[in-house]
């Protein structure tokens, strides 16, 4: 794994990773968008034949992540499961139980459709709309957030699974998923590799970061 990245907010240092997360060291938090446990079982059961490796590959490399960060704590920024209760969930809660130690914060995301005691079962601590910790808040969907609000606080946000568009040589373009900075807010990448992504558009003074190869490329 690439060596993280360094990046300050208001005071308080995060390290960004090749594998879409950040850590904020100061709460000794990992932060983590979009995993979609449970997308590649929907699409079997819809007689779509995308292999279970995919959901194993994902759980893995969080795991990698906790052993290399060791956080007090793993905030989840919505779309933590895809749909409905499916055999990948089962494996999950599996793991849920080697790591019973870690607290698990979820900021609902549209897809997190579960009953309420599923979650608790898990000992997932959910939060309807945001969670705030100092002067960052968590919420799933940036657009949900108030102007008024926002203006005093950074936001951490998912669901577009920001991409960046690239141009070489020869009118050859490429894109990759990204971490997206404003001055206000933080978009992050979606943490599961099944899923596509939307191309941003930054504004000047924006920070872009591009996840090629495993690797951050800063734009």
């Amino acid at each position: 794994m690439q060596k993280p990245h360094k990046y300050e907010i208001a005071g308080q240092t995060f390290w960004l990773s090749s594998q879409r997360c950040l850590y904020w060291e100061d709460e000794k938090a990992l932060i983590i968008s979009d995993l979609h446990f449970g997308k590649t079982g929907h699409f079997r059961k819809s007689g779509i034949a995308v292999p279970q490796s995919v959901f194993k590959q994902d759980i893995q490399r969080l795991v990698s992540l906790l052993q290399f960060f060791q956080p007090v704590q793993l905030i989840i920024v919505g779309d933590m499961f895809h749909s409905e209760s499916n055999k990948e969930l089962n494996l999950f809660k599996k793991w849920r139980d080697d790591l019973e130690y870690l607290p698990i914060h979820l900021i609902k995301g549209n897809h997190d459709i579960l009953e309420e005691h599923w979650y608790e079962a898990c000992r997932i601590t959910v939060h309807a709309e945001e969670m705030r910790i100092k002067d960052f808040v968590f919420r799933h969907d940036l657009s949900t957030t108030s102007i008024e609000y926002a203006e005093n606080v950074f936001t951490f946000s998912g669901h577009i699974h920001p991409g960046i568009g690239i141009r070489g040589m020869g009118k050859q373009a490429l894109s990759f998923p990204c971490f997206h900075f404003s001055k206000k807010y933080c978009t992050l990448p979606a943490f599961s590799r099944f899923t596509g992504y939307v191309l941003i558009d930054p504004n000047e003074g924006d920070d872009v970061f591009a996840i090629v190869n495993d690797s951050l490329m800063a734009f």
